[in-house]
This record gives C-alpha cells, sequence and structure tokens, in this order.
C-alpha cells in the first residue's frame, strides 16, 4: 500500500483533466460543474438534447417500487487481464476477458465498467459513498447496466487492483500483464436488485437503458474512496426525475 499512497501524492500534485480528446472527437465539453455542468449538458449539443427533455433518464431515486418475484440475474465472469483508463470524466475498466449477463434468457456482453463518487443512485433517498457501473450490450445493440453500490467497510480487492494500475495521464490506458482480474469481487453476496428503465448518466443520456440496481451495496475502504476522490471528488449526476415510471423490486431475493 505505500506504493499506491506515493502514486497518488503525485496524483493530487500533477493531475489536470485533459478534454481535448472529446474535442478532437467532436463531442463538445462537459463538466460535472461550472458553465458545462449538468444543468447545460442539454444546450452543449443538440446531440445532448435528452439530458434536459427526457422523460427517463437516470439517475434516480429509488422509491414506492412494486415488490416481484423477478427472475435470478445470471453472470459469467471469469477472471481476466484488464485495462485501466482515466478518460477525463471517470475511471474505466476493460475486462478483456469480456463476460455476460443474462436476464431473461437474452445475453448481454460486458462493454466496459466505471466508478462514480458519490453514488449517483439512491434508495429512499439514501446515497452511498461510491457506485460501480457495468454496461452491457445485447446483439441489437441494446444496453444494459448493472449498478454495485459502494459503502465503507473492508478492502474490495478487485477495486485495489484496479487502483494499484490507475494510469496517471489522462486518456492512457494502462494493461498490464498479470495479474488477472475477477470482477465477481466486485459483486454482492446477496443479488437481490431494482429493475428500471433509464438512461445514460452521462451525455448523450441516451435512454432506453435496462437498469439493475443491487440492493445490498458491497465494501469498499475508506482509504480507497480516498484515493479516488483525489481525482474526482464528485462525478456524479444530480437525481433526475422518475416521473412515474415503473421500479421493480427482486422480492424473492430482497427476503
Amino acid at each position: 500500500m505505500r506504493l499506491v499512497r506515493t502514486v497518488f501524492s503525485l496524483v493530487a500534485l500533477f493531475f489536470v483533466p485533459n478534454f481535448a480528446h472529446a474535442a478532437d472527437a467532436g463531442h463538445p465539453h462537459w463538466a460535472y460543474s461550472g458553465s458545462h455542468g449538468p444543468s447545460e449538458w442539454g444546450k452543449l449539443a443538440a446531440a445532448y438534447g435528452l439530458c434536459s427533455k427526457g422523460k427517463t433518464q437516470s439517475p434516480i431515486d429509488i422509491r414506492d417500487v412494486v415488490g416481484l418475484d423477478l427472475p435470478e440475474l445470471k453472470f459469467d465472469y471469469r477472471p481476466s487481464k484488464f485495462s485501466v483508463v482515466n478518460n477525463g470524466h471517470t475511471i474505466q475498466v476493460t475486462y478483456m476477458g469480456g463476460g455476460t449477463l443474462t436476464h431473461l434468457g437474452k445475453p448481454y456482453q460486458l462493454v466496459q465498467l466505471h466508478f462514480h463518487r458519490p453514488s449517483e443512485e439512491r434508495i429512499n433517498g439514501k446515497s452511498f459513498a461510491m457506485v460501480a457501473h457495468l454496461v452491457h450490450k445485447d446483439a441489437s445493440g441494446n444496453l444494459a447496466v448493472v449498478a454495485a453500490l459502494m459503502d465503507p467497510g473492508v478492502e474490495n480487492p478487485f477495486i485495489q487492483q484496479v487502483w494499484n494500475h490507475m494510469p496517471l495521464v489522462v486518456n492512457e490506458a494502462v494493461s498490464p500483464e498479470s495479474p488477472l482480474i475477477d470482477l465477481n469481487q466486485l459483486l454482492p453476496k446477496e443479488r437481490g436488485y431494482f429493475n428500471y428503465m433509464g438512461s445514460l448518466t452521462t451525455p448523450p443520456c441516451s435512454e432506453n437503458v435496462l437498469w439493475f440496481v443491487f440492493q445490498k451495496p458491497v465494501n469498499v475502504s475508506e482509504e480507497q474512496v480516498s484515493i479516488f476522490s483525489k481525482i474526482y471528488p464528485n462525478n456524479a449526476r444530480p437525481i433526475q426525475p422518475t416521473n412515474a415510471r415503473l421500479i421493480k423490486e427482486s422480492r424473492a431475493a430482497a427476503r
């Protein structure tokens, strides 16, 4: 851990966000505060219009749920090589071995995962220290996102491996040859979940995204939260209106 603390002391001194990559790609600069913050996203580009006009935007405060006997979520994640990048908005992980989420017989392939502090989702008004969003896509391009909420507790081995290889330079990926990383270590033992339709929580805020939010948070240490906070003290979009959408709760798993 001494090496990790030394590295992140350097991060605190020298890290400067660089959005040139996004600008070069033709995407307008957006941020989590100021004149390019969440309240302005919908005005930055026509392609971002849903950020202000969408009716099923994410994140939401999960409340007034309907308890149902929902099917178990099936995950097939195997230990894998991985790549880590600081993309100027979050720390993002590419899981080289891929992986699959299966829901109602339909497989969704893992695309990437990333982190927000504090949690973007709330449950009955309660926020959490962090959240990991696991982004999946089916054969038709439909997105399904799994949210693993995090609360302070014991050190999380998956998070520690990611943090150990977090790059110091924006948009330059680190791809260690070893060790392998196991995404199963990020999933809670109790797999009860909330289910609703939402959107991406960053521009272009695309809708028709299938969301699964675990009811029980996983542990992450105070030090691990602190390390992420040195780079991103707040990269969470504010809560969006629910607009009377249906929110399901897996009743059997919750018991």
